[in-house]
């Protein structure tokens, strides 16, 4: 293990770091060192896979902005990690901006959301974002609009965090689009497949059962676990559980070898 990763458990140590975020943008990635640290993760991932690939622009998605905290923290997340990899992430998010639709039924969790639920207010939110960009409507009629914009980079990562079962199945049709609007690898966050506890969370509601219906739709795309993913943390935390990664098998890039590995020799 190496000097941070021993430094980071002197106690108060990463407290005092999140009050004073200083040193690399990888360093702080790797101990989540940011107010949403998946976020940072997932913009890191797109930014650095991006660079790999020869891309200079790539895109990142927040699906339901509600108050607009998440969509805030993924701007800043993509201007300061953007300019570390010298590629620009533009950021885009999605709502109803009128809370939540009606639930469809019990997939939807209508003993714990409703609608109505989460309402925007759009204009202060507007007044606060410098760069990002704010997408308001039904999805399933603004993402096959998204889709066909001209200029629109790479999709990196996506944000689901929508509650329902049939809102997250519509917003999965992100990865419906041509190859071209998306990396090989997208990593995605899933917001609302572990809390509350009263949900109690399982493949055959919420958006869990939204996944699991896109990955028996697509042959050659799957969105699954990133296995082992807690384990390979500095420091392991809940939010290790909902990062998730979309394969597209058959992406011209999906192939392609990164940056060169360490070869092993045989010692003399």
């Amino acid at each position: 293990m190496d000097l941070l990763w021993y430094l980071s458990r002197i106690p108060g140590a990463r407290g005092l770091w999140q009050r004073y975020p200083v040193g690399s943008i990888p360093d702080r990635v790797r101990f989540g060192i940011w107010p949403r640290p998946h976020y940072a993760y997932g913009v890191n991932f797109a930014a650095d896979l991006a660079n790999n690939l020869g891309l200079r622009e790539v895109c990142v998605i927040e699906f339901g902005v509600a108050g607009g905290n998440g969509l805030l923290a993924l701007e800043d997340c993509a201007g300061r990690i953007g300019n570390h990899y010298g590629v620009k992430v533009h950021v885009w998010g999605f709502d109803a901006g009128v809370g939540l639709p009606l639930p469809i039924d019990y997939r939807d969790f209508p003993h714990l959301w409703g609608e109505g639920d989460y309402v925007m207010d759009v204009a202060a939110l507007k007044a606060r974002l410098r760069s990002a960009q704010l997408i308001l409507g039904d999805i399933a009629e603004t993402i096959p609009e998204f889709l066909q914009r001209a200029g629109v980079p790479p999709i990196g990562f996506v944000s689901f965090d929508l509650d329902y079962y049939s809102s997250t199945t519509a917003a999965l049709k992100i990865f419906e689009g041509p190859q071209g609007s998306r990396l090989p690898r997208t990593l995605c966050y899933f917001d609302d497949i572990i809390w509350p506890e009263a949900a109690c969370h399982s493949e055959y509601t919420g958006e869990l059962l939204a996944i699991a219906e896109y990955n028996m739709a697509h042959e050659t795309c799957k969105v699954a676990k990133v296995a082992n993913f807690r384990w390979t943390r500095a420091h392991a935390a809940e939010w290790n559980e909902q990062i998730y990664a979309h394969h597209d098998f058959t992406h011209p890039l999906y192939n392609v070898k990164l940056r060169a590995s360490e070869q092993l020799h045989l010692k003399p």
